[in-house]
Formats: structure tokens, C-alpha cells, sequence
């Protein structure tokens, strides 16, 4: 019950500070419209193949039939956006954590009688809480941009649960992993030059912006295993059919129970590796 506590309090204190500062608010909600706006119609492959060969327009249910049956590019890439934005708030939301500890904060909790795992918990919580919120802001710049997030008739609230269901195992994955590379490096610069090497791998080597089916077999294996992968499977499934078929639901069920496995192995290793660097302290 005090490690709860603990990480409640630890939690809402980074969230305050969060919330009280523009220059971290604004940036992120500005980051959402914008890619939204630019990977959605900038980079749209659908206005080149629309364009045909010898003039011939290509006919709408083969573009639909490229992106899983999404009426417009932007319905099949929100879920590929958000993935993005839940990838990089995670990734350096740790920076937090990192100027706590060159302010000498880190060092204050450490000893005072604060459970270490709440250390390591509060973090996990607020990156999450933080992204979780842009991720819905997304979500609704998709819906009102022009020719964007088109859902189906048959979309529901348990339909918009389970797609934000995938997207907080993700993010709490990938959360945790974060957080203990934060924890366990001791500058900025450090953070920094980690998470730029694991992030854009990660997304480029998952079907976040374009499907899988294009890729060359050797990154088809990959991004078959990758949890942003699998994330935009079960989101786009809902988002772009609503009610799911017997085989869709198998599939979306399979994906939810990766992403549970996916939870439960990084967040034991991100508290393991945390713990690890909290008691070297």
C-alpha cells in the first residue's frame, strides 16, 4: 500500500510540473497536428496512385484493399501516428527523470524511506498518463482533419477501448523500458544518443506508416515481432471495420495477448535493470 501511495505522489508531483509548464504542453499538442497533417497528406502514396498509369485512375477499392479496407490513407496511418507519438514521448520523457537527478532530487528520494520501486513505478505512470493524453488528442485532430480518420458506423465505445487498450500496453511497455534507461544514465546527452538509436528502428521497422506486405522478407520477419507492429494490427482492425468477424476478432485477440507478454517481460526487465541502477546509487 506505500509503494502505492509513494507512486501516486511521486507521479502527480512530475505531472504538476508538466501541466504548469507551457513549453512542455504546447510543443506536444503542436507535434500531434503536425503529424497528422504532414505524414497524412504530405507524404499520402494514395494521391500518386490515384494518378494511375497512362492516366488511368486506379480504382478506390484497390487503394482500400493496399491499406486493409481504410476508406483514406489517414484512417489507416492514425494508429501508426500515435504509436509514433507514444514511441517518442517514452523515450524522452526520461529526461525528467535525468535533471532530477543532476538537481540532486534523485538523490533526496534515495534516502529518504520511499520504496525504490515506487522510484521506478512513478515514472512509468507519468510518461504514461502524458502520452496516453496525446495519443487521444491525435485521435481526435485524425477525426477533423480534411479527408481524415473516416470510422465505421458500427465503431462503439468498447470498439474505442479496445483500440486505446493497445495503445496503453504499448505505451506501458515501452515506458518501462525507458524509464530504467533514464534511471540508469547520468546526463542528458547520454539519453539522448540511446533513445535516437532505438527509436527510429523501431518505427521504421514496424507497419506504422505503410503496410508490411511492401517490405523485403527479411524486414517482414522483423516487423512481424515488433510490438508497434502488432499494436497497429489490433487498432486498425477496430478503427477501420468496428464490429470485427470471427477471424479478425482471432487475430485482434492474439495481437492484445502479445502485447500482454510483451508488458509483463519489459516491465519485469525495466524494474530488474532499474533497481539495479537505483542501488548502485
Amino acid at each position: 500500500m506505500e509503494m502505492i501511495t509513494e507512486t501516486l505522489v511521486l507521479s502527480a508531483r512530475a505531472l504538476k510540473k508538466w501541466i504548469r509548464n507551457p513549453a512542455a504542453v504546447v510543443p506536444g499538442l503542436v507535434t500531434s497536428i503536425f503529424y497528422i497533417v504532414l505524414f497524412g497528406s504530405s507524404f499520402n502514396p494514395t494521391s500518386l496512385l490515384t494518378s494511375g498509369l497512362a492516366g488511368s485512375a486506379i480504382p478506390p477499392a484497390i487503394l482500400a484493399q493496399i491499406f486493409g479496407g481504410a476508406p483514406t490513407y489517414i484512417t489507416y496511418l492514425t494508429a501508426g501516428v500515435i504509436c509514433l507519438i507514444l514511441v517518442f514521448n517514452m523515450a524522452f520523457g526520461g529526461i525528467d527523470l535525468v535533471l532530477d537527478r543532476q538537481l540532486g532530487f534523485l538523490n533526496t528520494l534515495l534516502t529518504a524511506p520511499i520504496p525504490r520501486a515506487a522510484i521506478f513505478l512513478s515514472g512509468v505512470v507519468q510518461n504514461l498518463v502524458k502520452a496516453m493524453f496525446l495519443a487521444f488528442l491525435t485521435f481526435l485532430i485524425a477525426l477533423v482533419v480534411p479527408n481524415g480518420l473516416e470510422l465505421p458506423s458500427s465503431f462503439g465505445v468498447v470498439d474505442f477501448v479496445g483500440v486505446f487498450l493497445a495503445f496503453a500496453l504499448l505505451g506501458l511497455g515501452l515506458s518501462s523500458v525507458f524509464t530504467a534507461i533514464a534511471l540508469s544514465v547520468k546526463s542528458i546527452d547520454s539519453l539522448i544518443a540511446i533513445v535516437n538509436f532505438l527509436t527510429l528502428p523501431l518505427i521504421f521497422m514496424s507497419n506504422a506508416l505503410f503496410p508490411s506486405t511492401s517490405f523485403p522478407e527479411w524486414l517482414k520477419v522483423i516487423a512481424s515481432v515488433n510490438p508497434i507492429s502488432k499494436t497497429n494490427e489490433a487498432a486498425r482492425l477496430l478503427i477501420v471495420n468496428g464490429t470485427l468477424s470471427s477471424s479478425q476478432l482471432s487475430t485482434f485477440t492474439g495481437d492484445m495477448l502479445y502485447l500482454l507478454g510483451f508488458v509483463v517481460a519489459f516491465g519485469l526487465i525495466g524494474y530488474l535493470a532499474a533497481r539495479r541502477a537505483l542501488s548502485a546509487e
